[in-house]
């Protein structure tokens, strides 16, 4: 379901892009840590070719993640979207020297020049109306055949202290569904090899942790 907001709520892309402005990118690159980290863990050493891979971080923010991965062995090119602006001047700004793996777009209309072998995603699907259509979206433009989807969620029905998020962030947009409702939109989309867990949980007072959901993209028999 999708919350209905005050007028004065702003888009997703306003807020972030304010939060680069504010210097909050950093928090969030602290908070994410160590969710990024269990999800990169797993998904690094199951792509096809560990020996040769490309690698896509969709909301990237500051480009914290995209920054990490091209640094490990196998990584032959690391790219970043993001829809704020702000954002990706930033990462641009963090990163002179690779400025152009950084682009603002659209997620719900992207499509890359080449599709990829790893999709990673942190807290952003949820901020679209239809967070299913943006996961088939994403495995019918982004991602290779054999290659993998996955993305971490804090906004979920479970974590019920994530439910007031929307207001306090002043967000016009935030899609809370179940941790089932994601999964089977992982599977309507055509993902084999669905997996889903759960980072930290309980690591503070009714925390449920970080909602990991992954797949891959079947290649052709």
């Amino acid at each position: 379901m999708t919350h209905s907001t005050p007028p004065s709520f702003r888009s997703p892309i306003d807020v972030f892009g304010d939060w680069a402005l504010q210097g909050k990118d950093k928090g969030m690159e602290t908070g994410h840590a160590r969710a990024v980290a269990n999800m990169l863990d797993f998904a690094i050493p199951r792509v096809q070719s560990p020996e040769s891979f490309s690698f896509l971080d969709a909301g990237c923010g500051n480009g914290w993640v995209v920054r990490n991965v091209r640094e490990m062995a196998g990584c032959r090119m690391a790219m970043g979207v993001d829809g704020a602006e702000a954002m990706i001047e930033k990462a641009q700004s963090l990163d002179p020297e690779h400025s152009d793996s950084y682009q603002c777009a659209d997620l719900m209309t992207w499509t890359p020049e080449q599709p990829l072998d790893l999709v990673h995603s942190m807290e952003v699907f949820y901020y679209v109306e239809d967070p299913a259509s943006l996961i088939k979206h994403a495995f019918e433009q982004w991602i290779a055949p054999g290659g993998r989807l996955i993305l971490g969620v804090d906004f979920y029905r479970e974590n019920t202290v994530s439910h007031d998020w929307q207001e306090q962030c002043g967000v016009d947009t935030m899609t809370l569904l179940s941790q089932g409702e994601w999964m089977n939109a992982m599977d309507q989309a055509g993902f084999q090899e669905c997996e889903h867990w759960r980072v930290d949980q309980h690591m503070k007072p009714d925390w449920e942790g970080t909602l990991v959901l992954t797949g891959v993209v079947p290649s052709p028999k």
